[in-house]
């Protein structure tokens, strides 16, 4: 809750695509003529965020996408996050621009909740000693790629080895990315506010094999024994790094959270009904306009 009269935001246009450039100058039209609000900075995809700007949150115009890039701009400082849904989907950017127009008083009140999101660190130890660590939201996948060939890939959480997958990849998932890769790979949804990580295999060959859902507490390392060419490892869909033989992902929990902005009437099981067709049976004739 926000005790000033005056609100100051940051907004994350996360690319040039058209659509959300448009829409920008209608919203940037709309919050001139808005008292005491503020816009301290507009920022793209690829522009760093000065650390010392002072915000009391940050829009996010585009899709889920969007606020996954907006995380790893906003880096160590996480400040509360809203999205406007330009995108398809829209698990995190839940608003449609109209929707925020009509619950920006609400903001400027101060009449919203913070739910904190765990967000993962995902440490790449290379071949020639080096690591390269990375700032995620949603989920580290270890995928054939372009192998096309299945994998065996070694699961060791904290210092027990678990098991050796043999499959086509294996997916790391916090709960907010368990409605995206996580899902369509079988894994099981997971209420985001929730502090675990789930284990998801992608296409196993051993039938008994299943998704494991353990304490975001703990450490979990990855390796892929005689990683052929084209083994990848992907960070929340967007960072893409080959994974060579004797390298180790290593993921846990990262420090901080993302803090996503919920205002009043909008809840999480509210959001599945809505974007997963939990209404009831889906009338397939009626979308056929039949």
């Amino acid at each position: 809750m926000r005790d000033q009269h005056l609100l100051r935001i940051i907004v994350l246009t996360g690319s040039d695509r058209p659509d959300i450039l448009s829409a920008w100058s209608d919203l940037k039209a709309y919050l001139s003529g808005v008292r005491d609000v503020e816009v301290v900075g507009v920022f793209s995809a690829n522009e760093q965020i000065p650390e010392d700007l002072i915000a009391d949150m940050v829009v996010v115009l585009g899709g889920d996408g969007s606020i996954l890039r907006g995380c790893r701009q906003l880096g160590q400082r996480q400040l509360p996050i809203i999205g406007v849904n330009l995108g398809r989907l829209g698990f995190l950017t839940d608003l449609s621009p109209a929707e925020f127009r009509k619950g920006l008083p609400a903001l400027k009140r101060g009449q919203y909740s913070i739910i904190e999101h765990l967000m993962f660190r995902c440490s790449h130890h290379q071949a020639d000693g080096s690591i390269v660590t990375d700032l995620g939201l949603n989920e580290v996948t270890v995928t054939c790629g372009g192998a096309l060939k299945m994998l065996d890939i070694t699961l060791r959480i904290d210092d027990e080895d678990v098991t050796t997958f043999s499959c086509d990849g294996l997916i790391i998932s916090t709960p907010v990315g368990s409605t995206a890769h996580n899902l369509s790979a079988g894994g099981p949804i997971l209420r985001q506010e929730l502090k675990v990580f789930a284990i998801t295999p992608i296409c196993p060959h051993t039938l008994t094999i299943r998704p494991i859902v353990d304490s975001a507490d703990r450490i979990f390392r990855l390796s892929v024994k005689d990683a052929p060419p084209g083994v990848m490892v992907v960070i929340d869909g967007q960072i893409r790094r080959p994974l060579g033989a004797n390298e180790v992902v290593e993921v846990s929990r990262a420090e901080p959270t993302l803090k996503l902005i919920r205002l009043p009437g909008h809840s999480y099981y509210g959001t599945l009904h809505r974007k997963l067709g939990w209404q009831g049976q889906l009338d397939y004739r009626e979308r056929r306009g039949q």
